[in-house]
């Protein structure tokens, strides 16, 4: 029981702690995750963020749900959804209930303008990390280059790229290693 509370206290830290979404949630996953505990590596968190981006619901419960689930069996992935998505919950109603009183206020716009940029920050932060770990060699960056160009010309849905580099992966590095 223990266990399951711990799990529900870490998501439910992350989950108050952030604004912005999943990816700005990228930066506390990384450091509780893969720095203080050592529950997933730098390569896990990419594939569960990968996985997450192609699956239904939000990145950063898919990812609660599947740690929890290493720590905990089912118990510990309810546990840890909870805890990611109480304090969206509990913020989403107290704002809600205030909303008109500060919907126009210009400096709460300003603040939250101020919060947005530190977000980007935040993101940028982790993606060079990861991008130092995982672009190795010309394959990788070949993939990359790919992956960027579906996405930004072609427009085309994350899961697909996710997919298509999957399987380049899979034919291209599987096919050498024969």
């Amino acid at each position: 029981m223990r266990q399951l509370f711990n799990l529900f206290q870490l998501f439910f830290r992350i989950g108050l702690f952030t604004f912005g979404g999943g990816y700005a949630m990228l930066p506390l996953l990384q450091g509780e995750l893969v720095k203080k505990r050592g529950w997933a590596t730098d390569e896990e968190l990419l594939d569960l963020y990968s996985i997450g981006q192609c699956t239904p619901g939000i990145i950063a419960v898919n990812v609660a749900t599947v740690i929890g689930y290493r720590r905990a069996g089912v118990p510990g992935a309810c546990f840890a959804t909870l805890g990611i998505v109480m304090p969206s919950l509990i913020i989403i109603l107290l704002i809600a209930s205030v909303l008109t009183q500060f919907m126009y206020n210009r400096y709460v716009a300003y603040a939250f303008g101020g919060v947005r940029i530190c977000v980007v920050a935040l993101i940028l932060n982790v993606i060079y990390g990861l991008w130092r770990k995982s672009i190795k060699d010309y394959f990788c960056a070949g993939v990359f280059i790919g992956a960027l160009v579906l996405l930004l010309v072609f427009n085309l849905s994350a899961v697909w790229v996710v997919i298509a580099a999957g399987a380049a992966g899979y034919w291209l590095r599987g096919a050498a290693a024969k």
